[in-house]
């Protein structure tokens, strides 16, 4: 842990910091740390100058990412204590992170500087400028990379190949009756809502993080305004979100299909997929239309075509059903034009398609139940869409969703599987670490799991742990949780799959695929 004497060195700190990471350049030193003391309410001593410490950081190298993060924690973390003991802030962490995004903002390139250095890096190579926009998006703090990094992440094997396991630490869960009734609320604060461009310099609130850090790169998708950011949360790597310029719900339609080949078009070496648009079976955020992506190759998309099919009309898209627990139908073409047509024919198809002896029906008393999850990249020169059958469709027996995770899962996932789980991507809650680590004591210790309230809930999957493992012992007890937390999600997304692998779900899907016209 680096220890300053006083505010002044950890000034400098910062400068250094923001000069060796390219966040400012040298000459800018004198205006930044006065930027800072200014935030900070202090007046600085008057021998302090920064002449020497700009000469020196712009002979140093830019930092490693751990690095970098490491340094801006110690800085930040002294700064943040200094100003709560003088009484600038409150104690507590959502004060914190709002004062220390507003001193981050200060040595965060303003939006025009951003946009020309990213213009002038895609000219040469849209990597490049992604490479550059998701570092900038970490250095300046907007991403949080001491606390990411505390996220615990494994590879887990399943009959499904293996999929990417990760319990969350930085993001609270979320209800899915709470994300439904988020559809109903009248927002009434500015901005409308986390996803909206106007959050771009916002200096927040206790309810609503600062955003002088975030920056946004406008696109032009179906004609209209987007915006890509990188999601503060990196559940992968450079996870990017892409929003609407417009205060508009979620919609999956034709034009959903053709802004995802226009991404593609712009940024062919990232995935990006959108959210369904009907609560349950959505994300966690359906007010305001967006997708996600980013620089990472997902479980889904490795597995392989459990059959070939061939749909009228479209021989010349190549056609197939994945082999994944959810009900997926694959499209591949050089022509995205055609993937487009197909996949709103599919689409419009599946809106009004019911099969009672799979449990789907189209929609009762006029609600709406079928809808898509789309995912699309690059394969080689072909482009490839992904379309996730779902349905949202509830009953007494499973009020939450016939095609969600069932009552006996909920102990390691209850919340609506989105796109980022869809594709193979388990964002579990934080309670399951310590519920993890009470539950290996209790099977080393023999202990009564049912009598433990922490983690009775885990009691029935614990009792089937001990009959499949002969012997649990130190040696391998916290890779039989992990592998077994893999095998649960895997049953999750079983649960969210429409047609399920059988013979009649089989039969089920077909009778489906033949009927699209």
């Amino acid at each position: 842990m680096a220890e300053f004497k006083n505010v002044e060195e950890a000034v400098k700190a910062l400068v250094t910091y923001a000069i060796r990471n390219d966040l400012i350049v040298p000459e800018e030193a004198a205006y930044a740390a006065n930027s800072i003391f200014d935030v900070l309410k202090v007046e600085p001593d008057y021998r302090f100058s920064t002449d020497e410490t700009a000469e020196a950081a712009s002979r140093q190298d830019p930092m490693e990412a751990d690095q970098a993060g490491s340094a801006l924690e110690e800085i930040l973390s002294y700064l943040l204590d200094d100003a709560e003991d003088r009484g600038v802030i409150e104690s507590g962490i959502a004060s914190r992170d709002l004062f220390d995004t507003r001193i981050m903002g200060t040595v965060t390139p303003r939006p025009g500087e951003f946009l020309k250095t990213f213009r002038d890096l895609y000219q040469e190579d849209p990597k490049k400028a992604t490479d550059y926009f998701y570092r900038l998006s970490c250095d300046s703090d907007y991403i949080r990379r001491y606390r990411i990094k505390k996220d615990r992440k494994w590879i887990a094997p399943t009959k499904y190949g293996d999929l990417d396991i990760t319990i969350n630490l930085s993001k609270p869960e979320k209800d899915p009756k709470a994300i439904a009734a988020a559809l109903q609320k009248k927002q009434e604060h500015y901005p409308n809502n986390l996803l909206c461009h106007e959050n771009e310099g916002y200096a927040g609130r206790l309810d609503h993080p600062a955003r002088q850090t975030i920056r946004q790169l406008p696109l032009t998708l179906g004609g209209e305004k987007w915006y890509m950011q990188y999601s503060p949360y990196v559940y992968y790597n450079e996870h990017c979100i892409v929003l609407s310029g417009q205060h508009v719900p979620m919609k999956i339609d034709r034009m959903t299909f053709v802004r995802l080949m226009e991404f593609l078009e712009k940024f062919p070496h990232y995935t990006i997929g959108s959210n369904a648009d009907l609560p349950i079976v959505g994300g966690s955020i359906l007010t305001h239309e967006h997708f996600q992506g980013g620089c990472y190759t997902f479980a889904m998309a490795k597995a392989d075509l459990r059959e070939r099919v061939s749909l009228a009309g479209f021989e010349d898209v190549k056609a197939g059903i994945v082999n994944w627990p959810m009900s997926v139908i694959r499209l591949d073409g050089r022509d995205p034009e055609r993937i487009i047509e197909l996949a709103d024919r599919i689409l419009k198809s599946w809106r009004g398609y019911s099969d009672e002896t799979a449990d789907i029906l189209a929609e009762t008393d006029g609600t709406p139940h079928n809808t898509i999850t789309p995912i699309a990249r690059m394969r080689g020169e072909d482009y490839e869409l992904d379309l996730v059958l779902r349905n949202n469709r509830t009953t007494k027996e499973y009020p939450l969703g016939i095609f969600h995770p069932h009552q006996e899962l909920h102990h390691i996932k209850k919340e609506n599987i989105g796109l980022i789980e869809v594709m193979g991507l388990a964002v579990l809650p934080a309670r399951l670490l310590g519920e993890m680590d009470l539950l290996k004591k209790a099977l080393l210790g023999g202990e009564n799991i049912r009598e433990n309230q922490a983690i009775a809930a885990h009691a029935d999957w614990a009792d089937e742990i001990v009959k499949k493992y002969p012997v649990i012992d130190e040696t391998n007890v916290d890779q039989i949780l992990k592998d077994e937390i893999g095998i649960a999600f895997s049953m999750v997304l079983e649960n969210a799959g429409v047609y399920k692998d059988t013979k009649a779900g089989r039969e089920q899907f077909h009778r489906f695929l033949k009927q699209v016209k």
